[in-house]
């Protein structure tokens, strides 16, 4: 890797190798915190190294980021919001090409402006869901209006008949020798599968929109201030097209799981309906204003759609010999598709509140 002063110089930024330190625990981009050392500036700033692994068409992924950071900032002037530079990233372009990313021969890096007075949050409680499902909500709605188009910074990444397509190859092949152990879950989610692709068939049917979505919609995605109030929603890697379920539903599939991710005892799995009923009402606040009748109905949907999408994932990783997500111990990715499989057995028994909920909310 070369010397990260040298990568920040490219940025316009002078600082010393003592000035640039590790920031956070992010499992995709490895990032750092710049301090500038240039005569009379102390400002801060971001580093990260984008893992173009995962990201493949870097270019691609950065002009996404730039048209929504663009569009958010033009969205918050015209309301007149107080400090827009604080509710927005901002991304600083290279001197010698004047992009919003460097590629060094080897890696591809970025810089933008920290946002000073913020903190993460990991733990979810009723409260930070409704705030989060207010911010998420409120991002969905400042870029419902754009006209520009834009990538999928991952193809295929919240297609449910893609995920199914790779499971069934998975099963057919089984070229671990595992899929006769697992047949009782494999026939389990073969039983849902029309169901969990009902987005997509309403999609071609013209009922159910496209939007753009964040679709990595975490608690430690969202920056607050001192107060506890959201400041600016980050991580914006994901952000493409897709259906509002992917914000709705992802977070639920985490937050709203009393369990672990990969609990081995899935008696602890059941799913929260305080943690539901908060992010929805933060949700619907902001985002009710532009979603249609249908895609507000299927709100509910939306949380049995990515618990199922992460258990066939899981499994579908299983069957292929652990080739996807790191594992600790052979049976690891089934442990975690069993855990996922009692989340959407949890939230199939709560249907019927959720949409009581969402009605007693909208209405609709």
């Amino acid at each position: 890797m070369k010397p990260l002063n040298e990568i920040v110089s490219h940025f316009g930024i002078n600082a010393n190798d003592n000035d640039i330190r590790h920031l956070g625990d992010g499992l995709i981009n490895d990032t750092y915190k710049v301090t500038s050392v240039q005569a009379g500036d102390n400002s801060v700033y971001v580093l990260q190294r984008i893992n173009h692994h995962i990201f493949k068409d870097v270019d691609k992924l950065q002009r996404n980021i730039e048209i929504v950071t663009r569009h958010i900032r033009c969205r918050l002037e015209a309301q007149g919001v107080k400090d827009p530079d604080r509710r927005s990233l901002r991304f600083l372009h290279t001197q010698d090409t004047g992009k919003t990313y460097h590629f060094d021969g080897e890696d591809y890096w970025r810089m933008m402006v920290f946002i000073d007075n913020t903190f993460t949050r990991k733990a979810v409680t009723p409260d930070n869901a409704y705030r989060t499902g207010t911010a998420f909500g409120e991002f969905q709605y400042m870029l419902s209006d754009i006209t520009e188009v834009l990538d999928e910074s991952i193809p295929d990444f919240h297609n449910m008949e893609f995920r199914l397509t790779q499971f069934r190859d998975a099963v057919n092949s089984d070229i671990a020798g595992r899929a006769s152990g697992v047949s009782d879950i494999i026939g389990e989610l073969e039983h849902r599968s029309e169901h969990a692709c009902l987005a997509e068939r309403l999609h071609r049917e013209g009922k159910l929109p496209k939007r753009i979505c964040h679709c990595d919609t975490k608690v430690d995605n969202i920056l607050f201030d001192q107060e506890g109030n959201v400041v600016c929603v980050i991580d914006l890697d994901t952000v493409m097209p897709s259906f509002v379920f992917s914000d709705f539903g992802d977070f639920l599939r985490t937050a709203a799981n009393t369990g672990k991710e990969d609990d081995p005892d899935t008696a602890n799995v059941e799913f929260n309906m305080d943690v539901f009923r908060q992010f929805a009402k933060g949700y619907l606040e902001s985002a009710g204003c532009f979603l249609t009748p249908l895609e507000i109905k299927l709100l509910p949907y939306a949380a049995e759609r990515f618990a199922y999408m992460q258990a066939i994932r899981f499994l579908t990783d299983y069957l292929n010999g652990d080739t996807y997500y790191k594992t600790e111990y052979p049976e690891h990715n089934l442990i975690r598709a069993k855990a996922q499989f009692a989340l959407l057995r949890s939230i199939e028994s709560k249907i019927d509140e959720m949409t009581d909920h969402i009605h007693n909310l909208t209405h609709v």
